[in-house]
């Protein structure tokens, strides 16, 4: 059986399940405290992803931000961050966005089969593009992935992707922030999409830890028999 990397997923969301408001402006569901947790997550991983649509709206850099775990990461000879990761069906990305533009480590874009002729011309100079199926098979990269020395993943978003991989049981850890407050608006992106997912009444996830941080409150699921309980 082909392996494939522990997968943890990050996701900070409202009371109501929301990503983000139904507008441009961009709602941060999260604090300095907790930014800086996530920030230790990163730096203990050997690879981040996002989702194509989290490129393009959020504009990501997905870089560790304290000096000391970059020194530490250098120190035990790795890039100062993971590799990114993202994965597209039409290979839409902006060449010049910061996923691409930041960070000294390697890029990396699989997209769907039949896009991969102009994603190549469009994104070569800046990522490595690969082939991720017709559609893009999680499972597949997942693999591809783990050939390519990737031990620990973890995947920030958005909620396609998060649905792809939880409906998929490829996940082993979920980390959900909950901030305290509503979005209240339909017209914003949920947590995860509508899909047949392996937790429900009769299976339910494993609650690992509750940790208030500030005014959020982090919730660890371990969702395999692979779970870690220690955060790296």
């Amino acid at each position: 059986m082909a392996e494939r990397p522990y997968t943890l997923l990050s996701c900070g969301m409202s009371i109501d399940g929301y990503l983000d408001g139904p507008g441009e402006e961009r709602v941060l569901f999260s604090n300095d405290d907790d930014f800086d947790r996530v920030d230790a997550v990163r730096a203990g991983c050997d690879a981040i992803m996002v989702g194509a649509a989290t490129v393009r709206n959020d504009n990501p850099r997905l870089l560790v931000r304290s000096r000391s775990r970059v020194e530490e990461r250098v120190s035990r000879g790795l890039k100062p961050s993971p590799m990114k990761v993202t994965v597209t069906g039409r290979g839409d990305l902006d060449p010049c966005a910061s996923f691409f533009g930041t960070g000294d480590g390697e890029k990396v874009v699989y997209c769907a089969s039949p896009a991969v002729p102009r994603t190549c011309a469009r994104l070569g100079g800046v990522a490595t593009v690969l082939d991720g199926g017709n559609p893009v098979d999680l499972a597949r990269v997942s693999e591809d992935l783990h050939d390519r020395g990737v031990r620990r993943l973890m995947v920030e978003g958005g909620g396609t992707v998060h649905t792809q991989f939880l409906s998929a049981d490829l996940a082993d850890e979920l980390q959900l922030v909950v901030a305290p407050f509503f979005v209240g608006d339909s017209r914003a992106r949920r947590f995860v999409d509508d899909a047949r997912f392996p937790w429900h009444a009769g299976r339910r996830a494993t609650l690992a830890d509750v940790r208030p941080i500030g005014d959020v409150v982090l919730l660890r699921y371990a969702l395999s028999d692979r779970f870690s309980p220690e955060e790296p």
